[in-house]
Formats: structure tokens, C-alpha cells, sequence
């Protein structure tokens, strides 16, 4: 294997196991957060656990025309990013666009879908789990731990397919989140991974956020200590670009529905 081949390899799995780490610490998801096949029974009857999956809309104070079960399902679907790793339940991303669409007008319920440390490998065996929720909409946000791991963008891409495939052949909605890497991973391996989210997009017709942490990475006061995950208020920065995006789908389908 070249050198710079496995300088790569060892800097993902280094990466990873940094992440990994993290997972299992303070602030990681509870064990009832993982998806069934991932930690056994003590999830409760909906599938769901303590932070993955709560009932967003459930606050006190929350008006709506809509009771909370009746309201169609936003499910954000990812790893750590999505969870909300290292913040608490209210800071997370899908935690702050549950509030921004309340008060925007918007009745969904928004589903915390996210686990510490999945790849897309992890996606495809969760995918049945998220479409027992019913969600009409996806936000999907995978694959910076294949990266981090040096798993062959190949692969990472055909899981990705296999998860868009079936949410769409249920009828969901898929909004799809692009990913980076730090360029200390090789140009040609950042080609190979950063192409799969474009090219993923125009195969399916997907609404494409080129870069989830647009805006964030990179920069320390929106960050935690790990340089990674991001803080609440970098969290806030993440669901102020994504607004636009769900707004025009949103609003396309509240025209639907009362026409």
C-alpha cells in the first residue's frame, strides 16, 4: 500500500476512534437511544429512546391547530451531527428547527433520528426503524464516519443509495446533507467522497445541502473542544441555512394539502 495510502487509513481510524471515544462519554446518547437492533429492549413501544426520537413538539406552552400525533413527521437521520453529541437535548439541531418551524407556523413534529458514531453501514440497518416513525420528510445526514474511517467512497455512496432508495419507495421525502473532510486526507480521496452527495442528488432528485457544517467548521467559537461537534449556538447556525430549504418544501406541500 503507498505511503500516503496508509498515513490516510491511520489518520481515519485515529479520527474515528476519537469520535468513538467521545460517544461513549459524557454527553453521549443514552443506551435506550439506540435503534433496536442496536441495544436490545429497552426502547420504549414507538422505537424510540430518551433523546433519539422524543417528542420534540411536546413542551409546554406549544400551541398548534394539529394535535402533536396527528402532525406529519420531519425525521432527522444521521450520526452524531444530528444527535446532538455534547449538547444538551434543547441545543441539538433537530431540538432548535422543531422551535423555528413552530414559530415560523409549520406544524411537524421534528424526530431526532441521530447516533453517535453511525456510518452509513449503520444507516442501512436503521432504515426500517425510521420508516416505522411515518415521516413525510428525511433530512439525511451520513457518512462523515465513513470518512473519518478511510472507508472506500464506493461503498459509502451504494449505502447511501440503498437508504434513498427505500425511503423514496415509501413515498418520503428526502433532503440530502453533504459532508467534508480535512484536506489532510489526500485530494483524491476528498474528490471521490465529496462528489457522492452531488452526484447522489441529481440521480434521485433530491434537494442537496452542499455542506451541513457550512458556516460552522472550522471556526472555534461555534465548535467544541474537539474541533467536530458543534456548539448550541453553531447548532443555531446550521438550522438558520437549512430554514430556507425546508420553507419552499414546507410551503409547497402546505399548498397541496389545502388545495
Amino acid at each position: 500500500m503507498p505511503g500516503c495510502a496508509v498515513r490516510r487509513l491511520v489518520l481515519g481510524v485515529l479520527f474515528a476512534g476519537c469520535i468513538l471515544a467521545t460517544g461513549c462519554g459524557q454527553g453521549s446518547e443514552p443506551l435506550s437511544s439506540q435503534a433496536p437492533s442496536q441495544s436490545g429492549s429497552r426502547t420504549p413501544s414507538d422505537g424510540f429512546g430518551e433523546r433519539l426520537g422524543q417528542d420534540l413538539t411536546a413542551r409546554p406552552g406549544r400551541g398548534g391547530d394539529a394535535p402533536v400525533t396527528e402532525r406529519p413527521r420531519i425525521v432527522a437521520f444521521g450520526d452524531s451531527l444530528t444527535a446532538g453529541l455534547g449538547v444538551s437535548a434543547e441545543e441539538s439541531y433537530p431540538a432548535q428547527l422543531q422551535r423555528r418551524l413552530d414559530e415560523a407556523g409549520y406544524r411537524y413534529r421534528v424526530v431526532n433520528a441521530g447516533v453517535s458514531g453511525d456510518t452509513t453501514a449503520g444507516g442501512v440497518r436503521r432504515v426500517d426503524w425510521v420508516l416505522n416513525s411515518r415521516p413525510s420528510l428525511v433530512i439525511l445526514e451520513l457518512g462523515g464516519n465513513d470518512g473519518l474511517r478511510g472507508i472506500d467512497p464506493g461503498q459509502t455512496k451504494a449505502n447511501l443509495d440503498q437508504i434513498i432508495k427505500r425511503l423514496q419507495a415509501a413515498g418520503v421525502t428526502v433532503v440530502l446533507a453533504g459532508i467534508k473532510l480535512p484536506p489532510n486526507y489526500g485530494a483524491d480521496y476528498i474528490s471521490r467522497f465529496e462528489a457522492i452527495y452531488p452526484e447522489l442528488a441529481r440521480a434521485y432528485h433530491l434537494v442537496l445541502i452542499p455542506f451541513f457544517l457550512e458556516g460552522v467548521a472550522t471556526k472555534t467559537a461555534l465548535n467544541q473542544a474537539d474541533g467536530i461537534h458543534p456548539t448550541g449556538p453553531g447548532y443555531q447556525v446550521i438550522v438558520d441555512r437549512m430554514i430556507p430549504v425546508l420553507e419552499l418544501l414546507l410551503s409547497r406541500d402546505r399548498a397541496r394539502t389545502t388545495s
